[in-house]
This record gives C-alpha cells, sequence and structure tokens, in this order.
C-alpha cells in the first residue's frame, strides 16, 4: 500500500514540477523582447551614397536621424563624425525644445524648427537666445568602414561622450 502511495507521490511531484518549469519558460517568453523589436535596434547608413551639402534623413528605432555630408566651408566641430577626409553631421532629427521635426535651411547652412524659431548650425549646437535648450541629440552610433551603423556604442560615440557632447 504505502508503494502505491509514494507512486502517487511522485507522480505529482513530477506533474507539478514540469508545470512551473513551463510556467516559468513561458513568463521569461514575455518579458522578451520581441524579434521585430531587436530588428529595429540597429539600423546602417552607407555614407558612400550621401551628397555633400545635403541632409539626408534616415530612421532609427522609428526616429528620424539628420545625416548631412558637409561641406568644405562649413566650420569644423568636435561634434562632427569624421570618417576618412568626410565629416558628417548626425543627430536625432527632433528639436529639444517640444520634439518637433527641424528642416534644413540649406541657404542658410541651418537647421530650422518653424514650431518656435529654433535654430541649429550645422553641428547641431542650439543658437543661443532661442527657445531649445540644448544641442540635438546624437544617437549611438560606430563607424564601419564607410557605414554608419545606428544604435551601437563605437569609440568614435564613446569618445564624444566622455567629452560630453552627447546631448
Amino acid at each position: 500500500m504505502s508503494s502505491r502511495r509514494d507512486f502517487m507521490g511522485m507522480a505529482l511531484g513530477g506533474f507539478t514540477l514540469a508545470g512551473g518549469v513551463g510556467a516559468l519558460y513561458a513568463m521569461k517568453r514575455t518579458w522578451d523582447p520581441l524579434p521585430s523589436v531587436k530588428a529595429a535596434g540597429f539600423s546602417t547608413v552607407d555614407l558612400t551614397s550621401c551628397i555633400t551639402g545635403e541632409v539626408r534623413i534616415e530612421k532609427w528605432r522609428g526616429k528620424p536621424i539628420f545625416v548631412l555630408k558637409k561641406t568644405a566651408d562649413m566650420p569644423e566641430h568636435e561634434r562632427d563624425v569624421v570618417v576618412g577626409s568626410d565629416r558628417y553631421h548626425v543627430s536625432i532629427a527632433l528639436c529639444t525644445h517640444l520634439g518637433c521635426i527641424p528642416a534644413y535651411k540649406k541657404a542658410d547652412k541651418k537647421f530650422f524648427c518653424a514650431c518656435h524659431g529654433g535654430e541649429f548650425d550645422t553641428a547641431g549646437t542650439n543658437l543661443p537666445g532661442l527657445p531649445p535648450p540644448s544641442p540635438l541629440e546624437i544617437p549611438p552610433f560606430k563607424i564601419d568602414g564607410t557605414t554608419l551603423v545606428l544604435g551601437e556604442e563605437g569609440p568614435e560615440y564613446l569618445e564624444m561622450k566622455k567629452n560630453n557632447l552627447i546631448a
């Protein structure tokens, strides 16, 4: 009689353990990010296709990103992303005042936010006396040859971060 009782206890314990493991696995799966979210974590930009003096708008994690290949007459800035002999302005294209998307005024070589008159220069720094409280934010990036990988912190980004150039 006791052997049957022992068997029933072990069987119940085994089923309980299997159910517990299954529940823990299901809970872990719900906490993991979806594959679509993981895929959106990185975006690549081929810098060889950028036209000098023109802004290219990319997307990273649903946010617009400005990529401007700077001309020789645009002032150099420590916020510039340098690839070979070319300099680029890379920033999240959202005004730091209220989150509007600024437009690039090619003739003035400025980013202009029409909502409240905010202006940023070609380095993304906010011009004094205007509403934006800080420069345009630089997204995490890594340079891989002539490709810009958005979403990964490379040595260039970490250096900017160390020098407090990331808004």
